[in-house]
């Protein structure tokens, strides 16, 4: 019996409900993965966008001389003494006769206007009457910042009934905080501070940043860097190009991609072993923090050059051996340059992956709370010697903190991440699609 091909018989039904299922489930797949994506995203910008801005008092703040210079002839030694104790009344004296000037009445103690004025205001103060000592005996205006409970009161994390169950705020200084900020003495606005300023204590997380986080996260991509792209590259070219095809390449090979599956975690605990307990290199700074990240690197970086290497056509090394090349001219002059998009992109796409790592980084230690900068690269500090963290190891910090300004904090850093992942991958599809030859 004879079939024709217009009509449709049941086999080629069942084939084509077959088919038209799997794009069902492909298109499911794709729907479910950019749900998720949206509310990880939502949840991560809804937190963190606000970390962003931070609120400003505006205050007038008279610098007394018998306070902040006994001797009077502005010696630094002298005026050093004198502790950000001293300040914080000065500054809480300038926030009073602010509230008269703008005819606020308040019950609140002095205690209680003190805690309206961020812990980090007086050592903002302090520093720049140091830096400036003329400045003393003068009324100046200053910037301060508010306390984490005014700021959260504005960004909307404290209420009026979260205020009144809460020792460090109260409702009566959130009215006053918003008397202030109808004045306009009290603003809320882009903080530009956030990506310089380093870790602050638990006390104040209004001025915490992410500067020596993001400082400490390049010290340890250049290691990285330095270390893993020639040492991969090179790899790759003797195991593609010069390596005879043996048991022994099998098995280097094949635990190099094995070393490209291993937990990071893993090589965490190869950090601590060789670099710490027996090199004995500094816990914790960018350079240890770079050599293990350099080893967990190295096999994504190794793979991705030979798969470059092998997508250049067997014709241009014949080619190129035929006119009297030799082999390392065949490799150096022909090949690698045909392959380096593909290296380049690897190796961007490896900076990223240990850009975000911190596992490793928590074995060896990266956990310190690092208040200053680290000093230049010198065997005793900077890249070599001091204590330092990473962004990711400093958002994992900021989470383990009780106060809600901290967790505010971790999000705007994991956006700062993020875009700094978003900005290296991109990077790495420009070099790709700029610089790819089809064959």
């Amino acid at each position: 019996m004879s079939t024709s091909l217009l009509t449709t018989d049941a086999r080629t039904k069942k084939r084509n409900a077959a088919e038209a299922r799997f794009k069902a489930y492909g298109l499911g797949a794709i729907i479910v993965a950019m749900f998720a994506l949206v509310i990880l995203l939502t949840s991560v910008l809804g937190n963190g966008l606000s970390s962003f801005k931070q609120t400003f008092i505006a205050l007038e703040v008279e610098l007394p001389e018998d306070k902040l210079d006994k001797s009077g002839v502005r010696d630094l030694a002298v005026m050093s003494k004198v502790t950000t104790i001293g300040y914080a009344p000065i500054l809480r004296n300038a926030l009073l006769a602010t509230l008269a000037e703008q005819g606020i009445e308040t019950e609140l103690s002095n205690k209680e206007i003190s805690n309206m004025i961020s812990k980090e205001a007086a050592a903002t103060v302090r520093n720049r009457v140091l830096g400036n000592p003329d400045l003393v005996g003068q009324t100046v205006r200053f910037d301060v910042l508010a306390s984490g409970r005014i700021d959260g009161f504005f960004k909307g994390r404290v209420t009026m009934e979260s205020a009144a169950l809460d020792n460090n705020t109260s409702p009566e200084a959130l009215e006053i905080a918003q008397a202030l900020a109808d004045a306009g003495i009290m603003q809320t606005k882009f903080n530009w501070n956030f990506f310089v300023w380093p870790d602050a204590s638990d006390q104040r997380p209004e001025a915490a940043g992410i500067g020596v986080a993001i400082l400490g996260s390049l010290y340890m991509m250049l290691v990285v860097l330095c270390l893993a792209l020639p040492i991969g590259v090179a790899s790759s070219i003797y195991l593609e190009e010069f390596a005879p095809k043996n048991r022994w390449t099998d098995i280097i090979e094949v635990n190099i991609s094995n070393l490209a599956a291993v937990p990071s975690i893993v090589f965490g605990i190869l950090g601590l072993a060789i670099f710490i307990n027996f090199m004995e290199f500094n816990q914790s700074s960018p350079l240890v923090g770079g050599l293990v990240l350099t080893l967990m690197t190295l096999p994504t970086i190794i793979i991705s050059t030979r798969a470059a290497l092998k997508s250049v056509p067997p014709s241009i090394r014949d080619a190129a051996l035929g006119v009297g090349a030799s082999k390392m001219q065949s490799v150096f002059h022909h090949v690698l340059p045909l392959a380096a998009p593909g290296i380049l992109t690897g190796t961007i796409i490896g900076l990223a992956q240990a850009l975000g790592e911190t596992a490793p980084l928590l074995l060896i230690g990266m956990v310190a709370f690092v208040r200053e900068y680290p000093a230049a690269f010198t065997p005793e500090s900077g890249l070599f010697g001091e204590a330092s963290t990473a962004l990711p190891v400093q958002v994992y910090n900021w989470t383990q903190r009780a106060d809600p300004g901290f967790v505010e904090r971790a999000s705007g850093a994991i956006i700062t991440l993020l875009v700094f992942l978003l900005i290296m991958n991109a990077v790495a599809i420009y070099l790709r699609r700029r610089f790819e030859r089809r064959w």
